[in-house]
C-alpha cells in the first residue's frame, strides 16, 4: 500500500520534484524529503493520510492551506506551496536541519535552560500564530523541530484545513471528526470532546502537556492507553509538575499547572501572556545550570501495539463519559478523529 500510495505521488509529481526518502507518517499526513528541482533545494512534502480523504474539499483544503502559508515568523515553519496529486492533497514545507524536540529528548536529559529556551520559541511561535487566527491543534515534541539553537514549530492550520474542508460535506460525523484531531496525550479536555468552539487556549493546553514531559521526562498522563488518557483529560486533576521536578522555579511550575486547567478560562489569557511569562522565568535567574529529566524511552512496537488496540476504546471511553457526565451527544462522533 505504501509504495502504490507513494508511485502515485511521485507520478504526479515529477515535473516538480525528485523524492528521495520517506520521512515518516501516522498522524495527519505521510511525510517525503524531496528535491525541488525548479530551485535546486531540498524541502519536506506532505500529503495527506488516505484515511482523512473521504469527505474531504479539495479545492477548500488548498484555499485553507493558503491562509496558514501567510505565517512568516522564525518560530514557525512556513508552507511553500500546496496542491492535489492524482487526487492527493499534499503541502511543502522547507526541509529543516537538525531533529525534532521528540528524538532530542529520547537522547537524554536536557539543561532547564536549554528546555527554556525551546519553550520560550514555540510560545512565540503561538502567539504570532493566534494573533493571526491560527489554533495549530497539534502542538507536541513531534511537531517542534531543532536546528542549532533555535526551534520552530511545523505544521500550523493543517489541522484546521482538514476540518474545514469538510464543513460543506453532509456527513456530521466527518465534520467533527475533523474537529477532533489530534494526538490524545496533549489534548485539551475540549478538544477530546470534539468541541466545535474551541480556541486559541486549546493550544496552551497541549503547550503544557508538552512542557510538563519535556521537563519531566513523564507524560501527564502516562502508562496508559488512549482511551484511558482522553478519559483523564476530560476529568483527572493532572499531578503538579514539582511532584516530579522539586527543584523547578515555583514560577515555572505554576505556570505549567495553570496552563494544564480543565477550564479554557482558567489557564493563561493568551499566548502573549505566556511568553511574558516565561521571558520573567528566565531571565529572573535561577535555570543556568540545571538539568531536567529525559522522556522515557517506548519500545516502538509495544506503542504501536496499544495504540492499534485502542481504538475501541476509545470510542467507548467518550461514550460513556457522554452518557455520565454530560458531554454533549456530538463528542461520541469526535471521537472517530482520534481513534
Amino acid at each position: 500500500m505504501s509504495d502504490r500510495f507513494r508511485a502515485r505521488l511521485e507520478s504526479a509529481l515529477s515535473d516538480i520534484y525528485r523524492f528521495e526518502s520517506e520521512l515518516g507518517g501516522g498522524g495527519m499526513s505521510r511525510t517525503y524529503l524531496a528535491h525541488e528541482q525548479s530551485l535546486d533545494r531540498r524541502v519536506v512534502v506532505k500529503v495527506l493520510a488516505p484515511e482523512l480523504l473521504e469527505g474531504l474539499s479539495i479545492e477548500r483544503f488548498k484555499r485553507e492551506v493558503l491562509m496558514a502559508a501567510k505565517l512568516q515568523h522564525p518560530h514557525v515553519v512556513p508552507v511553500l506551496a500546496s496542491g492535489d496529486a492524482d487526487g492527493l492533497p499534499w503541502f511543502s514545507m522547507p526541509f529543516v536541519e537538525g531533529e525534532s524536540l521528540r528524538q532530542r529528548m529520547l537522547r537524554g536529559p536536557l539543561p532547564l535552560e536549554e528546555a527554556m529556551g525551546i519553550l520560550r520559541d514555540v510560545a512565540r511561535a503561538l502567539a504570532y500564530a493566534h494573533a493571526h487566527g491560527i489554533v495549530h491543534r497539534d502542538i507536541k515534541p513531534d511537531n517542534v523541530l531543532l536546528s542549532g539553537e533555535s526551534a520552530t514549530v511545523t505544521d500550523f492550520g493543517i489541522a484546521k484545513a482538514i476540518s474545514a474542508s469538510r464543513s460543506d460535506s453532509n456527513s456530521t460525523a466527518l465534520t467533527q471528526a475533523g474537529m477532533a484531531i489530534g494526538t490524545p496525550a496533549y489534548m485539551a479536555p475540549e478538544q477530546a470532546a470534539a468541541d466545535p468552539d474551541l480556541d486559541h487556549r486549546a493550544d496552551l493546553y497541549a503547550f503544557g502537556a508538552m512542557a510538563f514531559e519535556l521537563l519531566t521526562g513523564e507524560q501527564v498522563f502516562a502508562n496508559r492507553t488512549p482511551a484511558r488518557v482522553l478519559a483523564a483529560h476530560l476529568g483527572e486533576q493532572p499531578r503538579d509538575v514539582r511532584e516530579l521536578q522539586p527543584a523547578l522555579p515555583a514560577e515555572l511550575a505554576a505556570l505549567i499547572n495553570q496552563c494544564l486547567e480543565k477550564e479554557p478560562d482558567a489557564r493563561p489569557h493568551d499566548a502573549v501572556a505566556l511568553v511574558r511569562q516565561l521571558d520573567a522565568v528566565f531571565t529572573s535567574g535561577g535555570v543556568s545550570g540545571a538539568v531536567v529529566s529525559a522522556a522515557p524511552r517506548i519500545r516502538l512496537g509495544r506503542a504501536l501495539a496499544i495504540w492499534a488496540g485502542s481504538s475501541a476504546a476509545v470510542l467507548a471511553a467518550v461514550w460513556a463519559a457522554t452518557a455520565l457526565i454530560g458531554l454533549p451527544e456530538w463528542a461520541f462522533s469526535g471521537a472517530v478523529g482520534v481513534s
